[in-house]
């Protein structure tokens, strides 16, 4: 899958994005901070994963665990500060929901920001519960 607007590129080819920047990314968030490297690049491997790019610059990345057929969870959206409000993550998450893959497919995402962004795309807000993974 690609798509291009405002000068950005998504690709879901996983051969083509930059795991230093996904792991620095990552490694920023309150959610990610303490996973391994060796973990991001097995949950790449593992998911349907989506890449911004400026040029060859990696700008932003969402993986989506999924069945691709019933259930999908969006999770790990990033984007490099530098490029922040000019409407890259509504591209990585519209290329996410629009996906033939996921289109039909129950998605599910947990944050604790970002709320107007996904509400545009149809998220809404309800309890979860979640079990915390051995590590």
């Amino acid at each position: 899958m690609s798509g291009a607007g405002n000068g950005f590129r998504i690709t879901t080819d996983v051969s083509a994005m930059d795991v230093e920047f996904i792991a620095r990314m990552l490694h920023s968030t309150y959610w990610a901070k303490d996973r391994s490297r060796e973990r991001i690049v097995a949950s790449l491997n593992a998911s349907l994963c989506f890449g911004a790019f400026s040029g060859t610059k990696q700008v932003g990345f969402a993986r989506v665990v999924t069945d691709r057929c019933t259930f999908a969870w969006l999770c790990d959206v990033v984007v490099d500060p530098e490029h922040r409000g000019k409407g890259v993550a509504k591209m990585l998450v519209k290329s996410v929901v629009e996906h033939p893959d996921l289109a039909t497919t129950k998605m599910v995402l947990g944050t604790r920001d970002a709320h107007g962004l996904y509400e545009k795309f149809g998220f809404y807000r309800r309890e979860m519960m979640f079990r915390k993974a051995n590590e």
